[in-house]
């Protein structure tokens, strides 16, 4: 099993922003910057390049990156892409969040 997962609907999403932003690679780079109102932030980004260490996964050839500093507190998370009423995001399901605020960008250990 990977330490990360990417779901298919992530994964097409991803991908869908690539061929709008002009055929960029589909790479999304996940990282947690401290901050946010519960302590740690997660930080969405396309990416044109993976560095040596970064983990990688890869869902429906639509990769997910994330740095070897950021994966301490992402390990065994799933990333999906929500549609719902109140709107369309990435959402984390991090198993080591200890908690995590109301609009689901930060999260605390």
């Amino acid at each position: 099993m990977s330490a990360l997962h990417l779901t298919e609907s992530a994964a097409a999403r991803v991908a869908a922003i690539a061929v709008r932003q002009g055929g960029v690679p589909a790479i999304l780079r996940l990282s947690v910057d401290g901050g946010g109102c519960a302590g740690f932030q997660y930080r969405f980004g396309l990416e044109t390049a993976i560095a040596p260490d970064d983990l990688t996964t890869e869902t429906a050839g639509v990769k997910l990156v994330v740095d070897p500093v950021s994966l301490d507190l992402l390990e065994g998370s799933e990333v999906d892409f929500v549609e719902s009423l109140g709107g369309a995001s990435f959402q984390v399901r991090n198993p080591n969040a200890a908690s995590g605020c109301g609009c689901g960008t930060s999260f605390s250990v």
